[in-house]
């Protein structure tokens, strides 16, 4: 379900809206597409966020881990 809504742009970005968007696609598919876009990398950067605190809390004893992992392959 769409819902209408009204949104004040600089005219600079309406020029590049048109433009990029072309014939083929009007100015709202275009902002929903960006908006769209633009929330998906957003979720990604928040994710990525809490995947790399996992990393950091557990640093130390991964890192102990493959200290350990590399002592067994390097035995004759």
């Amino acid at each position: 379900m769409k819902i209408k809504t009204s949104v004040s742009l600089s005219e600079d970005v309406v020029a590049a809206i048109d433009e990029i968007a072309g014939e083929r696609n009007n100015r709202s598919e275009f902002i929903e597409a960006a908006v769209r876009a633009y929330i998906a990398q957003i979720l990604r950067q928040r994710q990525n966020a809490r995947d790399q605190d996992i990393i950091n809390e557990r640093a130390d004893a991964l890192n102990e881990e493959a200290l350990d992992a590399l002592t067994y392959q390097a035995m004759p």
